[in-house]
């Protein structure tokens, strides 16, 4: 089964967050990544949320709304 990958800006859009934090996540290890052969970055969707398809069950403490609240 193939996993579906995002770039960073298309990973930052459907999480809400910035681009810092989804590097942030990368070094951390909250998300799986692997690079393409020209050396970008593609996040495997299902890493956003450990429960693939379904709606985040906690978001990380740094994790922000689109309005800027904490979820």
């Amino acid at each position: 089964m193939d996993r579906q990958t995002l770039s960073i800006m298309k990973a930052c859009e459907v999480v809400g967050v910035s681009r810092r934090t989804i590097y942030n996540w990368i070094a951390a290890g909250k998300v799986e990544y692997v690079r393409t052969a020209g050396g970008s970055i593609r996040i495997f969707a299902d890493t956003l949320w450990r429960d693939a398809g379904a709606a985040p069950r906690s978001l990380p403490a740094n994790v922000t709304t689109p309005a800027g609240r904490h979820a």
